[in-house]
């Protein structure tokens, strides 16, 4: 298995405003983040910093964003981009295969991905409608590129990623836009699916592992976290502190809970 981003470093020779992201605790603290696995999770309450982080490798890495606007004209990524702009790395093999998927842009990805195979639908509508008198051939030409681009959208993605649940439009995605050998940032994938759905995650993560990707996951879900020999950074105390699974607060709360969850809530209800 190939790890193709291996440390990340913010550099110290460059003032850092007292601004967001970079009054971020975690990031204030940050010296260096190492990858020695072809799975990393990141792991901390909502508020720790995972999702700064994670935005930040992927607006310096240039991935593609699977969301409703990319990473490069995203505004809302404006303060994020001035902290990629001040992170060093050390890569195995630069790689700009792979893609940023933030689960809560999932649908504004699936409605712009419907959108424009409307467009293109549309546009091949028009250029059937100015047909006559053209040339067979001057027809075929004037609808090239729109019917190519089409049919390249039906191939991946078939009747559409917003006609289906949104459990069964991410795999479809991740079975259209997963490649061997690229860089995959991924937070919170686990939002839409149930527990066993999350488990089918965790086989396609090994399948295309086996194939030379990587992955780098912000995650709450126990059952992603259990992959065996990840590395798992916690976000907690503004600092990210690599630990083991057993030890992680998720884990420990979720497993007492589901040991006992009348005691849970006879507590938290009375």
């Amino acid at each position: 298995m190939t790890i193709h981003l291996r440390e990340i470093t913010l550099r110290d020779d460059m003032l850092m405003p007292d601004e967001f992201p970079f009054n971020v605790p975690v990031v204030k603290n940050l010296d260096s983040l190492t990858f020695t696995s072809p799975i990393t999770f990141f792991v901390g309450e909502n508020g720790s910093g995972k999702s700064t982080i994670l935005e930040a490798i992927a607006t310096a890495a240039q991935l593609p964003t699977i969301g409703s606007t990319d990473t490069d004209t995203d505004d809302t990524l404006d303060g994020i981009k001035q902290l990629s702009h001040r992170l060093k790395w050390v890569w195995s093999k630069r790689i700009r295969r792979g893609f940023f998927m933030r689960s809560e842009d999932f649908f504004g990805f699936a409605k712009r991905i419907s959108n424009e195979v409307r467009y293109l639908e549309g546009k091949m509508k028009s250029d059937e409608d100015r047909h006559e008198g053209q040339s067979d051939f001057a027809f075929q030409l004037s609808k090239a590129g729109y019917a190519n681009d089409y049919h390249t959208l039906k191939n991946l993605y078939g009747d559409g990623l917003d006609a289906q649940s949104h459990g069964e439009s991410y795999f479809k995605l991740f079975n259209a836009r997963f490649r061997p050998n690229g860089l995959y940032l991924m937070d919170e994938p686990e939002a839409p699916l149930s527990p066993n759905r999350q488990l089918t995650l965790i086989a396609m993560l090994k399948q295309m592992m086996e194939q030379d990707a990587q992955f780098i996951v912000a995650t709450h879900s126990p059952i992603l976290l259990a992959y065996p020999d990840a590395t798992i950074y916690n976000f907690t105390g503004g600092r990210i502190v690599e630990t083991d699974y057993d030890s992680l607060e998720h884990v420990q709360i979720t497993r007492d809970f589901l040991n006992n969850p009348e005691s849970y809530l006879r507590h938290l209800l009375q």
